[in-house]
């Protein structure tokens, strides 16, 4: 480790400190659907919208109306991109005539960008035309973002009000998330990308001559303006198969950082709209705490293992740290940072090779996707992911006090304890039972490229991406295929929807509350014992949960990496 490497991670996180207030405040604005400067630009869409569509923003819905539209809007995003998908090789927008998607992969790839997770079991630049990758994925990347954001405003309604039945509006909810945070962002995003050498072109290839006099093909297309939401929502599917690893997304060390960065600011501004939501800021910055506590301890360990290398490498003469799967332009502190963001975060994007990280470097992103990737976490599903584990150890907490637990005004009671362990629950439910049945039968045994604890890692990966929406993959694995494109398919429905909808019961349960004053029985949930306990319980359950696993896998890998032994 270096002090350059640290000093790179520091200035990350306090870039990032610096911006979670002005970008929380704005959030806001959108959460109490208040004007905004950008309403004299796009004000007319939004009320051209509202006409167009017959939806009154101000008629606002319960939370079954808000699950049942949300449920029923992405449900004809996956048939449209299904569709788009399989017709690829007669529409339009298909420089390089690329043929149609089978079955499987055109489903597992629908499911994949509706849910927010990106998996993909294809080669972007090979499979994909320029129309598929705009219409039939690119808008997925704003509207399954749009839709993680409104539903922890819904939630933060239901921390926030008093005796009410109603959570929001849906449509509005979406409509001013995309009008007036994404898209002008994105904007000015897609502008720099560009500026930085991003390619944004309807073109398909272009042929060049190399140094020796040979032709080469390079592809190209409109590949800055799904670059740019595909981080800040934190997306990750890539345009090219190599990520952000290859140069035409991410060409240099400036714009690695500012990827980075994009994919933590909505996550960070988050946590301050809660506090302010629920009339305490104390109370953001506590949860926001916690997750950088989460975040720094797991940088660490990546870091400190890829900057040691591999014993079995340095022991013929190999030195230095592991920069195996790496790009030299960003080096080992970069990518180690850049794979915890990803994994902290659900974006999925690589500017390295998981594969080849370290067994424990590697573990790490793995954990961070099995504690629910709410240490930052999706745009929006980050936050309300978090305050499911708020909602039980504020439990636990209240069986130490010895009264009804309370949680920022609102008394935590039976029904949501049991709502959010049922949506806790779907995680390690479909990761170990999805990665045990992949383990045994053939068709799930076909697809690891490796044997022993690695191949288990990369089997054990795979699922754990998938539910937790995240999309990286350790790249060791044969996916493409009936069996994993369908069961993967699966996972990453239950991951996204068998979460949300209780977490929309919970919403519609604390909004119909009165709110309680604390007293002085009150468990404090602002200080450092909050904060601690916060670190614990997801710390607790995620490791009680996945530590068999993980020791079957990427700590079995370790312990045969230091004696020697290679699989």
């Amino acid at each position: 480790m270096t002090f350059q490497g640290w000093f790179l991670i520091l200035l990350f996180v306090g870039i990032l400190l610096a911006l979670t207030r002005p970008v929380g405040l704005w959030l806001h604005a959108l959460y109490e659907g208040r004007r905004t400067p950008l309403h004299v630009v796009f004000g007319p869409v939004e009320r051209g919208f509202y006409r167009l569509s017959g939806i009154d923003p101000a008629a606002e819905q319960g939370w079954r109306r808000y699950a049942v539209h949300m449920l029923s809007f992405n449900v004809a995003l996956l048939m449209l991109t299904y569709a788009i998908l399989r017709l690829q090789g007669v529409l339009p927008g298909n420089p390089q005539g690329l043929a149609r998607l089978s079955p499987d992969l055109a489903f597992n790839t629908a499911v994949s960008f509706t849910s927010n997770t990106n998996w993909q079991s294809y080669g972007g630049e090979s499979t994909m035309s320029n129309l598929s990758q705009m219409l039939g994925l690119t808008i997925h990347n704003f509207l399954s973002a749009a839709t993680g954001i409104a539903l922890a405003f819904a939630l933060f309604r239901g921390f926030a009000r008093r005796s009410a039945a109603t959570i929001g509006n849906f449509w509005a909810d979406m409509t001013r998330i995309t009008l007036y945070l994404l898209l002008p962002i994105c904007i000015a995003y897609t502008l720099f990308l560009i500026a930085s050498g991003v390619p944004q072109t309807m073109a398909g290839v272009v042929d060049v001559s190399t140094l020796e006099g040979a032709r080469q093909s390079i592809l190209l297309g409109p590949v800055a303006s799904q670059e740019a939401i595909k981080m800040l929502g934190t997306n990750g599917g890539g345009f090219f198969n190599a990520n952000s690893a290859h140069p035409f997304e991410n060409p240099t060390a400036l714009t690695n950082l500012v990827q980075m960065l994009s994919i933590f600011l909505i996550g960070f501004g988050l946590t301050w709209t809660f506090g302010k939501a629920v009339g305490n800021t104390r109370q953001g910055w506590a949860i926001l705490s916690a997750m950088v506590i989460l975040f720094l301890a797991g940088v660490a360990v990546t870091y400190a293992q890829e900057a040691a290398g591999n014993p079995i490498l340095h022991q013929i003469g190999v030195a230095g740290g592991n920069m195996e799967g790496k790009e030299v332009r960003f080096g080992v502190a970069a990518s180690a940072l850049f794979s915890v963001v990803t994994t902290a975060a659900s974006c999925g994007a690589v500017n390295g090779m998981l594969d080849s990280f370290t067994p424990l470097g590697g573990m790490i992103p793995l954990f961070n996707m099995q504690l629910g990737e709410v240490v930052i976490g999706g745009v929006g599903a980050g936050i309300y992911g978090f305050l499911l584990f708020a909602i039980l150890a504020v439990f636990v907490a209240g069986l130490m006090v010895g009264r009804t637990p309370e949680y920022v005004g609102k008394k935590i009671e039976a029904r949501e304890v049991k709502l959010a362990v049922l949506a806790i629950a779907v995680l390690p439910l479909v990761i170990l039972g999805f990665s045990a049945l992949s383990s045994v039968v053939p068709p799930g045994l076909a697809g690891p490229l490796n044997k022993g604890p690695h191949g288990f890692s990369e089997i054990l990966y795979a699922f754990t991406s998938a539910v937790g929406n995240n999309g990286s993959a350790f790249a060791g694995l044969s996916a493409n295929t009936p069996y994993y494109n369908g069961l993967l398919g699966v996972a990453m429905w239950f991951g996204r929807f068998f979460v949300i909808v209780p977490m929309l019961a919970i919403a519609g349960s604390l909004a119909a509350k009165t709110y309680t004053p604390e007293s002085a029985g009150s468990f404090p949930t602002t200080g450092a014992l909050w904060v601690g306990l916060l670190v614990g319980i997801i710390l607790i359950l995620g490791g009680l949960t996945f530590l068999p696993s993980l020791a079957l896998g990427p700590i079995a890998d370790h312990l045969a990496m230091i004696r020697g032994q290679l699989f």
